[in-house]
């Protein structure tokens, strides 16, 4: 690491015995290496993704396996004004409580706006979460940056499948035709900028928000705030199956980040499902202003998510012009 000691912590990205810390090959199978910040897919390559997913495979999809990685600090996220994209419906969120995590059984505009993210890594077939948002294009996902490029290499055969459930895809299986991530994280995958999105095309001709859905989103929010996490964790406890939830206040990371940080035992697969301010558990509207990125192994039950910066709005501002 550069100027800290070098320590291990494990990202939202399952922890087994498969992989051990150090550098991490890569096959040329697992997609091409890149610093543009964007991958894009053709039409016929969109095709065969969507018959590529069928519900066993999705079923089969497991999380992300880092054991534990050598990091840096990096650079603190660029601060501005705080602004926000609100959603169509957006409200005024219910005060959160500390919870450790449970499935969400409030129902809302959140069952259909979140969903698994799945895409093929190293040649093996994996899973993340992410949620739709509010955007020009009506086809912005926005999710972690390690659940579009990791070690390197684009994730290939990347589908956002809103609402998941039980292996079934109510909304359809929507193939990216882009995915992006911040500069930081495309150059050197610093933590503090581990966000991603995606640019899916349109389905049975329609657009993804027309469809589903989409949440706000709020940056330059500020520390210490009352905050929802959801995501669909695979790795143990959890099988993938249940959307699952933490709440609660959350502070600004002391130790390797400036990410916020959350009370949540939620396992990979959950990585890149949303982090919302202004909650409202009875409409399941809030804005977006985190994802799940990262956990500490001495902090199995503390999760964290980027700060959502001056990057971060770009980022956005560049899918959803795309």
């Amino acid at each position: 690491m550069r100027g800290i000691p070098r320590i291990s912590r494990s990202l939202l990205v399952g922890v087994t015995a498969l992989l051990t810390a150090g550098a991490l090959a890569v096959p040329a199978s697992a997609g091409p290496r890149s610093d543009t910040g964007v991958r894009t897919v053709g039409a016929a390559a969109r095709e065969k993704v969507a018959e590529f997913w069928t519900p066993a495979r999705m079923r089969a999809a497991e999380p992300l396996d880092l054991l534990s990685v050598s990091g840096h600090r990096g650079s603190a996220p660029a601060k501005g004004a705080r602004a926000t994209v609100p959603a169509t419906a957006a409200d005024a969120g219910i005060l959160a409580f500390p919870y450790g995590g449970g499935a969400w059984t409030g129902g809302g505009a959140v069952v259909n706006t979140a969903g698994r993210v799945f895409f093929t890594y190293q040649g093996r077939t994996a899973s993340c979460s992410g949620n739709a948002v509010t955007s020009a294009n009506k086809s912005t996902v926005i999710t972690a940056g390690h659940c579009v490029k990791l070690d390197g290499a684009w994730h290939t055969n990347w589908v956002f499948v809103p609402g998941y459930h039980d292996g079934q895809s109510p909304y359809g299986r929507w193939t990216a035709s882009k995915t992006l991530s911040t500069p930081q994280w495309t150059a050197s995958e610093d933590i503090n900028y581990d966000i991603g999105a995606a640019v899916v095309a349109p389905l049975n001709g329609q657009s993804l928000t027309d469809v589903v859905g989409g949440q706000g989103l709020a940056f330059n929010t500020g520390y210490n705030l009352r905050m929802y996490s959801f995501g669909f964790p695979a790795a143990s406890p959890y099988d993938g199956e249940k959307f699952i939830y933490c709440s609660g206040t959350t502070n600004r990371d002391f130790l390797l980040s400036s990410d916020h940080g959350m009370t949540c035992n939620m396992t990979g697969g959950s990585s890149g499902g949303p982090w919302f301010t202004q909650f409202n558990e009875s409409t399941g509207t809030g804005l977006l202003s985190s994802v799940n990125s990262f956990k500490y192994n001495f902090f199995p039950n503390r999760m964290y998510g980027p700060y959502f910066g001056a990057d971060a709005q770009n980022l956005y501002q560049a899918a959803q012009s795309s």
